[in-house]
């Protein structure tokens, strides 16, 4: 019985992450423990990319991609913060 592992603690180590990339640089945007809400942040997310497109062209910000990812925990950074919804603070890519 040494070998079996319970079903929820497998659970608990697999999140759902909305990714945020722009060229070949890769954020995690948030984290979920759904995928239905990874899902839902990245519309909220892409939903305001729409909202603030002109913001962005003024600002020559490129508009970050979002996807949504399968992530264990071991894969999380230590330091990970979320990020703001356009995926950048005082101009710069976060």
């Amino acid at each position: 019985m040494d070998g079996i592992v319970s079903l929820s603690s497998v659970r608990e180590d697999r999140f759902w992450a909305v990714i945020a990339s722009i060229g070949r640089t890769r954020r995690i945007a948030e984290i979920f423990s759904s995928r239905e809400a990874a899902l839902a942040d990245r519309a909220w997310r892409e939903a305001q990319l729409r909202a603030y497109a002109s913001l962005l062209r003024s600002s020559r910000q490129p508009p970050p991609h979002y996807t949504v990812e399968p992530m264990k925990r071991a894969d999380i950074p230590k330091t990970w913060r979320p990020l703001p919804a356009l995926g950048f603070l005082r101009g710069q890519f976060i």
